[in-house]
């Protein structure tokens, strides 16, 4: 898979790296001189130009490219990146880096963006999920659908702690991904049976996500309230 990367600071540089561990090819645009580090990903095609200019992102093929990921610490960079990436050359998946929480709204697909990632709403997740049982925790938006990954930590008051998978009712638009058990990760099977302490992920509709931590963090008849 190609992979272009706008943006050759320390976080498009991190993403490079990953890539090129995994055997994709990169290449990394960046209009300052002093961020063309060549010797810091050696593996990476690099390229000193402008990517919110057309002759630039003609110079880097764009068009063969898989993925692009816009990643500058410039939000209305990575905007007109995401929105050419799209509109001009038809990539098919665009990932946004959202440096400001209040730009987030403007990361969707008018702007050709597939994925955003809020670094600073990712962290605050990250720091929710650790320290919360039973509440719904959203940690990545998808323009397409209006769909967010989610997380919830099934408490063991839930009434479905002990309910196979397909035995539940979820709710519309909502799709369980994995679980999280331990150190093991689950692919959920029908016959997969819920347990308390289970960290699961869901992919879901933005409007279900209450309806489904109802769900979830519902407590048994018989216990305590």
């Amino acid at each position: 898979m190609r992979v272009a990367i706008a943006g050759a600071g320390a976080v498009g540089r991190s993403i490079a790296g990953e890539l090129l561990e995994n055997g994709h090819e990169v290449l990394l645009v960046d209009k300052a001189p002093t961020a063309i580090s060549v010797e810091r990903v050696p593996q990476a095609e690099w390229l000193l130009a402008d990517a919110c200019e057309i002759t630039s992102l003609d110079e880097a093929a764009l068009q063969r490219c898989n993925v692009v990921i816009a990643a500058t610490g410039d939000d209305k960079v990575n905007l007109v990146v995401s929105l050419l990436a799209k509109t001009e050359y038809g990539v098919p998946r665009v990932v946004a880096r959202v440096n400001n929480p209040k730009n987030e709204w403007l990361f969707n697909e008018s702007w050709g963006v597939d994925v955003a990632v809020s670094t600073p709403r990712l962290m605050s997740a990250l720091v929710e999920e650790a320290v919360s049982v039973g509440d719904l925790v959203r940690l990545l938006r998808f323009s397409h659908g209006d769909a967010n990954l989610v997380e919830l930590t099934l408490p063991e008051e839930s009434a479905l702690a002990g309910t196979r998978v397909g035995e539940v009712e979820w709710p519309e638009d909502t799709s369980l991904v994995t679980i999280i058990r331990g150190t093991r990760v689950l692919t959920p099977s029908p016959e997969d049976s819920l347990e308390a302490g289970d960290e699961l992920l869901f992919v879901a509709a933005q409007a279900r996500e209450e309806q489904l931590e109802d769900l979830l963090s519902v407590r048994r008849a018989d216990a305590p309230s």
